[in-house]
């Protein structure tokens, strides 16, 4: 079929009416709709309690400078003496600019976004493979997946809730997965072409946004490459590798810059990374037993099952693509493993080499620190809704009866997640609240010395969640005590045990 001709039987479908729902796809609807509210209650609720927020750790160091550097001090912080991430101190500044404002409006915010891009990745990847879904079902798939990504770590607070974490490890690999829906719509070689300036832009900030999130993408991109082999046409997948090796390209140079800026030098040297290779023996055996206990917290962690079940429902309730050749339903329809073991593996790959660049930062720690482990626990996440579909694709060949309970039964899963995500974010709630009081309270009381001109005031330390105070670990620990003082136009704070 020539060029011309395919385009034109791509816009006659696209163009052809879809045939009215029967009662049964109705019902769908209704019960996927309906089942949709429970993650998006619970992310209403994460949302609302970003309110209590207040800074903490690096952010005590970022305000003073957005406040008194503006954009261009930030940038010069990041790349000339942090770490060298230029893109991190762009969305820095995003919500540093508004102050403490800034951070309380920040989950609700960057949660909304993440919530939208999954959304739309989740509808464009069954528009592109020629599958329907019931009304309501993309959202369901991509409102459990945002939820268990947010709150389903050791640490919720850490993960989602501190800006200062969030935007390195948990909005970058969504920011990523941004980057396909461009690729996913594309119908014309003008959204072709789009979609490959955006591979290579978003490329390109990735690799300097997260050294993490910029090595999963190019493990998943390695895959994708693989299995294009088998899950695509000549066309598409040509198009498709033009477009992985035009993104690895974009992350690459992003990469570089990061890692040849003055700041990622002066990091690598702080913590000895260039003295003792992160990639010899004894650094990858260490890293590999803290991957180690990362697979057990994770594998442990029952509500991850509620991404398994919207598979599920996802694989049960879609319709179209059995005779197809496009997507997951071409090919590979006939070689579920083979996605399966791929995917799984660029799971654990990917998730032991961010370990591996962790490790001389963090040391044993990165096995507990869970805040750092969002950039692969989101290509987990997608691992077992994808894993889930496959398998509800499977039970669509039994009996209806048998549909209908194991629809019943995933339904029931995915509230139970939703509900055991729901109790420990009640308990946070209640000790952001504690802390947000006792911080405004003291952030009065020093406002109003320093009006007043006093240059050395008390301070006691108000964590929540593990966050580092100035002074703590009972005050033996300092940091970051001059950035405190900085940011009340103090020339020092000393430890008190006692709020003002």
């Amino acid at each position: 079929m020539s060029k011309s001709a395919g385009t034109q039987a791509e816009g006659e479908e696209a163009s052809r009416p879809e045939p009215r729902p029967g009662p049964a796809r109705r019902w769908a609807a209704i019960g996927t709709s309906g089942l949709a509210l429970l993650p998006l209650a619970l992310l209403g609720a994460a949302f609302w309690i970003g309110r209590l927020v207040r800074p903490g750790g690096d952010d005590w160091c970022f305000l003073p400078v957005v406040r008194d550097g503006g954009a261009s001090g930030m940038i010069g912080k990041f790349f000339l003496h942090d770490n060298g991430r230029i893109a991190n101190a762009l969305l820095v500044i995003a919500y540093g600019a508004f102050g403490v404002p800034g951070h309380q409006w920040f989950a609700l915010v960057s949660g909304v976004l993440m919530l939208g891009i999954l959304w739309a990745l989740i509808a464009s990847a069954l528009k592109r493979a020629g599958l329907t879904a019931p009304r309501g079902l993309a959202l369901l798939v991509g409102a459990t997946t945002a939820a268990l990504l947010f709150l389903a770590t050791p640490n919720p607070y850490k993960a989602f809730y501190w800006p200062a974490n969030s935007v390195s490890h948990t909005v970058a690999p969504v920011l990523a997965c941004a980057a396909v829906i461009p690729l996913l719509r594309a119908r014309t070689r003008r959204g072709r072409d789009f979609a490959l300036c955006v591979a290579y832009l978003a490329g390109m900030f990735i690799g300097t946004l997260s050294e993490e999130t910029a090595i999963v993408a190019v493990v998943v991109l390695a895959a994708v490459l693989l299995l294009s082999r088998w899950a695509l046409p000549g066309a598409g997948r040509t198009r498709t590798r033009v477009w992985c090796l035009v993104a690895f390209a974009g992350v690459a140079v992003g990469e570089a810059i990061l890692y040849l800026s003055p700041g990622a030098r002066f990091r690598r040297g702080r913590f000895g990374a260039d003295s003792t290779s992160m990639f010899g023996p004894e650094a990858l055996t260490a890293a590999l037993r803290a991957f180690v206990h990362v697979l057990v917290t994770v594998f442990t962690t029952w509500q991850y099952l509620g991404a398994v079940a919207v598979g599920v429902l996802l694989g049960l309730l879609v319709r179209g693509g059995e005779r197809g050749t496009h997507g997951p339903d071409g090919s590979l329809r006939r070689r579920p493993l083979l996605l399966v073991l791929v995917g799984f593996l660029a799971f654990l790959v990917s998730g032991y080499l961010c370990v591996v660049i962790a490790y001389p930062a963090f040391g044993a720690s990165a096995g507990t620190a869970s805040r750092i482990w969002g950039d692969f626990l989101l290509l987990f996440v997608l691992f077992l809704v994808g894993t889930g579909a496959l398998l509800g694709r499977a039970l669509r060949a039994g009996r209806r009866g048998i549909r209908a309970a194991t629809a019943v039964v995933a339904g029931v899963v995915c509230a139970a997640a939703c509900a055991g995500l729901a109790v420990p974010l009640l308990r946070l709630e209640r000790q952001m609240d504690v802390r947000a009081q006792r911080w405004d309270r003291q952030d009065r009381s020093l406002r109003e010395a320093a009006a007043r001109g006093a240059r050395v005031l008390p301070y006691t330390p108000v964590s929540v969640s593990g966050m580092l105070e100035p002074f703590g670990d009972h005050g033996r620990r300092a940091w970051p005590a001059k950035c405190v003082a900085q940011y009340y136009h103090l020339e020092k704070i000393t430890h008190s045990t006692r709020l003002p």
